[in-house]
């Protein structure tokens, strides 16, 4: 347990030069959110700290606008100056905290809640003034070396910038994580010098200050140097991504989902899938969808921001974006639901069939080639392969609505605005213009005629033209 209060700084005022972007690296993509989503919300929801403070430099508004939950407070660091300086800014929010600062990067989305509260927690239980999170690097290079005496304690850390060629050999490095006692920490930063090769104020030049103030300055190490991965170029960014759909599909699967083929699946972290549910090879599954018990998805289905129920079927190459499925529905394959679809239990829609804004009910059936925009359909309705509702006159769009029990023939199209009621037929091969009333045959074509011998009259006609 945590022994005191504690608040925790964010360092997001970087514009990330090696993203070669427009847009600054903290609000890039990852895995269907923002990068800084996944620090500020392990802060909001898992660590809980006192107060949450947001450094924001580059694209300040762009992040404050991304961001307008109340629990953050912002502070802007207009010259982006270093570590030291950005920190420093915070003390017009924190300067009268009295409790630990934990101080994060909103670049290093894979640390974990359980690493950070063991931290704080070793960092308060030694009564330190200092604690860095460092870790063991294969290759170090880009990562400031942590420097220790004779007895082990560290005693700096230097960039690589500024490093001997001794220095750079030393494996263990810092991560940019730390735990700080709030009022030691802006007593230091007054301290803080500029005098290195970048000509910033470095934020572990705070060590030498406790140092000479004889306070404690521990370490804690993290094993897995994954965890504490830093995202400075796009080959990071995809690397980043990868480990995190990883962590989610091992999450799922450990749930009670099968997957086929995990490394092929794409599975946002804000989806949720119930177990007994099997996903096969080639999926999408993003946003805020939930996906019920014993349904069998794919392959190669991609299902946004929707709801879909137990015990359904998302057959081969189907898109459902921002869509609810009911219970024991059936779709695809070549399917495509656009938003707001519902289909009621039971219900089919098959092979190239389109469906926009539309109820479909219980048990109804549109099993191919067909499209169903801007309507209501009721129950058990038949819907033929080639219909078409045609809910759009060029400036509105027009609802139809169908009864339940009605059977559409094939090639049929509906002109709405339309109401079929029920138990009614259409023809196939109509255009339907007004309304049918329930249990009517409605038949919209012409006459057939048939022209006996109009294919060998027209063959003489031909060859006395070229005679």
């Amino acid at each position: 347990m945590l022994m005191k209060k504690w608040a925790v700084i964010i360092m997001a005022a970087g514009k990330g030069k090696r993203m070669r972007s427009d847009l600054v690296k903290v609000l890039h993509p990852l895995l269907g959110k923002m990068m800084l989503s996944y620090t500020v919300e392990l802060c909001l929801e898992e660590l809980q700290p006192e107060k949450v403070v947001v450094i924001v430099g580059h694209q300040a508004r762009k992040i404050r606008d991304a961001f307008p939950d109340r629990r953050i407070t912002f502070v802007e660091q207009q010259e982006q100056l270093g570590t030291g300086h950005a920190v420093a800014v915070t003390e017009s929010v924190l300067g009268t905290f009295a409790g630990t600062i934990l101080i994060l990067s909103g670049d290093t989305p894979l640390i974990t809640a359980q690493t950070l509260l063991e931290m704080v927690q070793y960092h308060q239980g030694q009564g330190a003034a200092l604690t860095l999170l460092t870790v063991y690097r294969e290759d170090p290079i880009g990562y400031g070396r942590v420097i220790r005496g004779a007895a082990g304690t560290v005693h700096r850390v230097v960039e690589e910038q500024d490093a001997s060629k001794r220095e750079r050999e030393i494996t263990e490095v810092n991560t940019g994580i730390y735990c700080v006692e709030a009022p030691f920490l802006y007593q230091a930063l007054g301290t803080v010098r500029s005098d290195n090769a970048q000509g910033e104020y470095y934020l572990p030049d705070i060590i030498a200050s406790a140092r000479r103030k004889k306070k404690k300055v521990k370490s804690f190490p993290v094993a897995d140097p994954l965890e504490v991965m830093g995202i400075n170029t796009r080959a990071e960014l995809a690397v980043a991504e990868q480990l995190l759909a990883d962590r989610v599909r091992q999450q799922v699967m450990t749930e009670g989902v099968t997957m086929q083929d995990p490394a092929s699946v794409y599975i946002e972290p804000s989806c949720r899938i119930e177990k007994d549910t099997i996903i096969y090879p080639n999926c999408y599954l993003r946003g805020k969808t939930v996906i019920g018990e014993g349904c069998r998805i794919g392959p190669q289905a991609e299902i946004s921001d929707s709801r879909i129920g137990d015990r359904v079927q998302v057959k081969f190459c189907t898109m459902i974006t921002d869509s609810w499925i009911d219970d024991d529905a059936v779709v695809g394959p070549f399917s495509h639901l656009r938003p707001d679809s519902h289909l009621g239990k039971g219900a089919k829609i098959g092979n190239f069939v389109e469906v926009k804004k539309s109820r479909i009910g219980p048990g109804t059936k549109a099993n191919h080639l067909s499209y169903i925009g801007d309507a209501e359909i009721g129950a058990e309705v038949n819907i033929g392969a080639g219909t078409i509702t045609c809910n759009y006159d060029g400036q509105h769009k027009h609802r139809t609505v169908i009864e339940d029990k009605v059977f559409v023939g094939s090639n049929t199209a509906l002109v709405a605005p339309l109401t079929i009621g029920a138990g009614a037929v259409i023809a196939a091969g109509s255009t339907v213009t007004k309304d049918v009333p329930p249990y009517a045959l409605a038949v919209g074509r012409t006459r057939q005629k048939s022209l006996k011998k109009w294919v060998v009259k027209r063959e003489k006609r031909n060859k006395g033209r070229q005679g």
